[in-house]
């Protein structure tokens, strides 16, 4: 079983998560910020992935370092659980239509991190207090701390929480392509450098 359970506590955030790949998209998800557990919820539903996540933050002051930080520890979760990657097909990529919403996303579990986020500017708050802004937020931290090549590009849309949705279930369905197993090559891992 690939699984990881990583705890983070921070002056600004105390985080309990535990992963597992090879799930079946069961959640339980509890960060004090609605919306960002409602994605975190669809994230694991459609990826396929068991996932718990535990949050305390200074959501007082806004919602920014507790989604952050919940994406590094995330990203760190699914390197752990990886471990060497042998095996797994490496790249995801999509297009993921959103009721009047198609984004984009494609990635690779390369070990360098890089992201390339593409979303329109000034987009509405979700609710009275989820600033969109947090989703690159997110998926910044998300990248650098699982070790991928991530690009997303929201390539049409109106409706701001249907814009993150079909950010977070593409996310979701390219990291289950990618963290899948290719049987033909089961014990290998697969880059030409013999490491990822």
């Amino acid at each position: 079983m690939r699984t990881s359970t990583i705890n983070r506590k921070t002056g600004e955030t105390d985080i309990e998560l535990t992963l597992n790949i090879d799930g079946t998209g069961r959640s339980e998800i509890d960060t004090g910020v609605p919306f960002f557990d409602h994605m975190l919820t669809l994230f694991s539903k459609h990826g396929r992935f068991d996932l718990t996540v535990k949050a305390d933050g200074d959501t007082e002051i806004d919602f920014h370092h507790t989604v952050e930080d919940t994406g590094i520890v995330l990203g760190a979760a699914f390197a752990e659980a990886l471990g060497e990657k042998r095996g797994i097909f490496r790249y995801g990529s999509g297009d993921f239509p959103m009721d009047e919403t198609l984004v984009r996303v494609a990635l690779d579990i390369s070990g360098r991190p890089f992201i390339q986020y593409d979303g329109p500017e000034s987009v509405p708050h979700i609710g009275d207090k989820f600033n969109f802004t947090l989703v690159e937020e997110f998926l910044r931290a998300f990248a650098f701390n699982s070790l991928m090549n991530l690009h997303v590009a929201i390539l049409y849309g109106r409706d701001p929480h249907h814009m993150a949705e079909g950010v977070f279930k593409g996310l979701a369905r390219s990291m289950d392509d990618a963290c899948r197993i290719d049987d033909r090559i089961a014990d290998v891992i697969p880059s030409t450098k013999d490491v990822l």
